[in-house]
C-alpha cells in the first residue's frame, strides 16, 4: 500500500472500484451516501422511476426540501407530496419543508467521516468539512449512485493548502475562501480537489470548515476535503453521534500535486463585488457605498456562531432604517437553539426580518433586492440576476461585514465599528429534533406505495440515439464564464416548473437572449457556441435538459465546467471544445455547422472535423469524453443506458 497519502487519496483509495489514482485518468468510486434537494430531486425521482428501480442501494440517501418552499400556488406543495411519496417508494429519508438547508442538515444528522457523498447540488462538497469525500453532480449521476452504480470522474489533482496562524478579530471563515477566490478566480480549482491541512486548522470549527468547503465550488473545484480530527469528534458529539466518528488524517509525509499556504493571521475582511464570486477586494477599499440589504444565512454561512455573532453585534442597537436586514436560519435545529439562547429576540428587536429555515433568497426565492441597489449577503454566489432582481448588485461577505453594514447603512469594514468583537463558539448542546426526518419504509411496504403526481409533474421525455451526422445552425453565441443560472434561471418565476420539462424549457437562456425559445422552436435542432468555463455554478440538470428538449444537439466552447459537461452527455448533447481558439472568433450566430461520420469519430477517438457551411471554413475540435461516456451519448443519454442495464439484471 502506498505510504505518505493525504486525506483525499485515502478517501479515494478506500472507495476505488475502477482506474488508477493518476491525475487525468478516469476513475470510478463507490458511493456510500447521496443527497438530493427539491430543485433537482424531483428529476432524480422521475429518473429512478424511468429506470424501473425498486429500491436504492446506498447506505443512506436523503431528500431535502429547502429550495422551493414558497407556496404561492399548487406547484411547490404538489412537488413536496410527490417527493415524500417517492421517498417512501424508493427507500429514501425525507426531510420535510422547514427542516432547513440540505448541507448543514446533512452534516448535523447524517454525514460520516471516511464516507463518500454524492449530491445533486453543486455545494455538496460542504460535507468535506468533517472528513468526507463529498462531490456535487447532476441528478442523473446521483440517481445512478442510488441504483448502486459507481460515480465516474477524472482523477483530480490534489491541491494542498496549508493553514497557519489564527484569524484576527472581525475576520472569519468566509474571508478564508474569499481569499482563495481573490487569488485564483472562479476557475482556479478546475480539475482539482482542495485539501486543507496545517496548524491553522486548530482554530477552525467544523462549521467554519463547512463555510470554506461549501464555497470551494466557486473555485470550480471537484471537492474540498478537511481531516477528521478532534474538532470533528467534538462536533459529532454535540449532535449525539460520537459513534459515527473515525479519525482520518494525512500521513506525516503526505504530498500534494499543488501547494498553497495561507497565514490566517494576515487576512482582512473581504468582499466579492458584483457580479462574480471571483471579483474580490478588501472591504476597506469599497467602504462607504450605500446598501439596501444585509442578508445572513445560506449554506455558505450556516453555523450557530454566524447568527449568534450577528445577534450580539446588534444587541442594544438598531439597523439603518433604509436597510432590509434579512435573517435566514439554515436548520430548524439551529433556529430552535438560537431562540433558546435569546439571539432571535435580539435580532428581531434590532429590526431583523426573520424567514423560515431554507435556501430562500440565495436561490432567488423571495427577498429580492431593489433595482440597482447593493445587497450584502453571506450566500455563496452572486451571478447576475440570481437574487430574483434582473439588475441586481449582490456582494458576498462574512456575517461580520454584513451586520456592520446593516448598522451603518453603507459598506463597512467591521474593524471600524469601535465595539468589542463578540467571539462565540458553536454550542455543545444544540437542540436536536430528528423526528422531523421521515425514515425509509420497509421494502414490503415501500413496494405498495403509489407515487403522488400533481398536474405540473410530467414524466421525462424520450431520448433518441445520437445521429451520425448533424448540420445545424448556431442559435446562440455567448462569452466566457456563462453560469447555469444564465442558461436556466433559478428563482420563483422558473423553478416551480422543475418537474415539467416542456414548460421549464421555455425559460432557457432568457436572461441572455429572450428570443432563444421562439427561435429554437422554428428549427429541428441547433448548436450553441460558448467561451471558457461554460456552465459554471449550479448542478441543475435543467440547464442541459431544457435546451436539449428544444433541439440542442451540441455545445462548442473554449472550455466547460465539470458538472455541466457531464449533464450534457447524460442527456445526449455532444460537448466539444475548440483546438484553435481563433476559430471561436470566426463563428457568428446564425452560421450553419456540419459534423459528419460521428459514430466512427467518437468511438475511435481523435479530433473531429467541423465545417462552417456558411463561411466555407473547416476546422478541428475535440471532445474529452471517456469511452464509457461516448456510449452514453450514442444511446441518447444515461437513462437509456441504465434502462438496458437494469433490464439485463432482471433477465439474468
Amino acid at each position: 500500500m502506498k505510504l505518505n497519502l493525504n486525506v483525499t487519496q485515502k478517501l479515494i483509495q478506500s472507495h476505488l472500484v475502477h482506474g488508477d489514482m493518476k491525475p487525468g485518468e478516469e476513475i470510478g468510486i463507490r458511493i456510500d451516501q447521496t443527497l438530493t434537494q427539491d430543485a433537482t430531486g424531483t428529476l432524480v425521482m422521475l429518473e429512478l422511476e424511468a429506470m424501473g428501480l425498486d429500491r436504492v442501494k446506498t447506505e443512506v440517501s436523503v431528500q431535502y426540501v429547502d429550495h422551493n418552499i414558497i407556496q404561492e400556488d399548487y406547484k411547490n406543495p404538489d412537488d413536496h407530496l410527490f417527493l415524500r411519496s417517492a421517498c417512501q417508494r424508493f427507500g429514501v429519508w425525507y426531510s420535510r419543508p422547514g427542516n432547513g438547508v440540505s448541507h448543514p442538515c446533512h452534516q448535523e444528522n447524517f454525514g460520516k467521516p471516511g464516507k463518500t457523498l454524492l449530491g445533486s447540488d453543486s455545494h455538496t462538497p460542504a460535507g468535506g468539512a468533517i472528513g468526507m469525500l463529498a462531490i456535487g453532480a447532476g441528478g442523473l449521476e446521483v440517481a445512478l449512485a442510488m441504483a448502486g452504480e459507481p460515480f465516474f470522474t477524472r482523477m483530480p489533482q490534489i491541491w494542498g493548502v496549508k493553514l497557519t496562524g489564527q484569524l484576527p478579530d472581525w475576520v472569519s471563515a468566509k474571508d478564508v475562501i474569499l481569499e482563495m477566490l481573490r487569488r485564483h478566480g472562479v476557475d482556479g480549482g478546475v480539475g482539482r480537489i482542495v485539501e486543507y491541512y496545517g496548524p491553522g486548522l486548530a482554530s477552525l470549527s467544523a462549521m467554519d470548515r463547512h463555510v470554506i468547503a461549501n464555497m470551494g465550488a466557486e473555485l470550480g473545484a471537484t471537492s474540498t476535503v478537511f481531516p477528521s480530527d478532534q474538532e470533528v469528534l467534538r462536533f459529532l458529539g454535540a449532535w449525539q453521534r460520537e459513534e459515527d466518528w473515525v479519525e482520518l488524517l494525512g500521513d506525516t509525509n503526505a504530498t500534494y500535486d499543488v501547494y498553497e499556504e495561507i497565514d490566517l493571521s494576515s487576512l482582512v475582511p473581504l468582499i466579492a463585488m458584483p457580479s462574480s464570486p471571483g471579483n474580490v477586494q478588501p472591504v476597506s477599499e469599497v467602504a462607504g457605498e450605500r446598501i439596501y440589504q444585509a442578508y445572513i444565512g445560506s449554506s455558505a454561512n450556516p453555523g450557530y456562531r454566524d447568527f449568534a455573532v450577528t445577534a450580539l453585534m446588534v444587541q442594544g442597537r438598531r439597523v439603518n432604517d433604509r436597510v432590509s436586514f434579512d435573517i435566514n436560519p439554515t436548520s430548524r435545529a439551529q433556529l430552535e437553539t438560537l431562540v433558546r439562547d435569546d439571539h432571535i429576540a435580539n435580532l428581531l428587536h434590532a429590526g431583523a426580518r426573520l424567514h423560515q429555515a431554507g435556501c430562500n433568497g440565495c436561490i432567488g426565492m423571495g427577498q429580492a433586492p431593489a433595482t440597482n441597489e447593493l445587497s450584502l449577503r453571506t450566500v455563496p454566489r452572486n451571478f447576475p440576476g440570481r437574487s430574483g432582481t434582473r439588475e441586481d448588485k449582490v456582494c458576498l461577505v462574512s456575517p461580520e461585514t454584513a451586520t456592520a453594514s446593516a448598522l451603518t447603512g453603507v459598506i463597512t469594514d467591521p474593524r471600524t465599528l469601535g465595539i468589542p468583537y463578540p467571539r462565540i463558539a458553536d454550542p455543545d448542546n444544540p437542540i436536536i429534533n430528528r423526528e422531523m426526518f421521515m425514515p425509509p419504509l420497509p421494502l414490503t411496504e415501500a413496494l405498495q406505495v403509489t407515487i403522488e403526481k400533481g398536474p405540473n409533474i410530467a414524466s421525462l421525455p424520450n431520448f433518441e440515439p445520437f445521429p451520425d451526422e448533424i448540420e445545424v445552425p448556431v442559435l446562440l453565441k455567448v462569452a466566457d464564464d456563462i453560469s447555469t443560472d444564465e442558461i436556466m434561471p433559478p428563482g420563483l418565476r422558473v423553478l416551480p416548473f422543475r418537474s415539467n420539462i416542456p414548460k421549464i424549457a421555455e425559460f432557457s437562456f432568457d436572461r441572455i437572449d429572450p428570443t432563444y425559445f421562439a427561435r429554437a422552436k422554428k428549427v429541428p435542432s441547433h448548436m450553441v457556441v460558448g467561451g471558457s468555463n461554460y456552465g459554471q455554478g449550479s448542478s441543475r440538470e435543467h440547464a442541459a435538459l431544457g435546451p436539449q428538449y428544444l433541439g440542442l444537439r451540441a455545445v462548442l466552447t473554449k472550455g466547460f465546467a465539470r458538472i455541466h459537461a457531464q449533464n450534457l452527455i447524460n442527456f445526449g448533447v455532444l460537448p466539444l471544445t475548440f483546438i484553435d481558439l481563433a476559430d471561436y472568433d470566426s463563428i457568428q450566430a446564425g452560421d450553419v455547422l456540419r459534423l459528419t461520420d460521428l459514430l466512427r469519430a467518437l468511438t475511435q477517438g481523435g479530433d473531429l472535423r467541423v465545417e462552417n457551411v456558411t463561411r466555407q471554413h473547416p476546422f478541428q475540435v475535440r471532445h474529452s469524453m471517456s469511452p464509457r461516456q461516448v456510449q452514453f451519448l450514442l444511446r441518447g443519454g444515461l437513462i437509456n443506458w441504465m434502462k438496458e442495464r437494469i433490464s439485463s439484471r432482471v433477465t439474468e
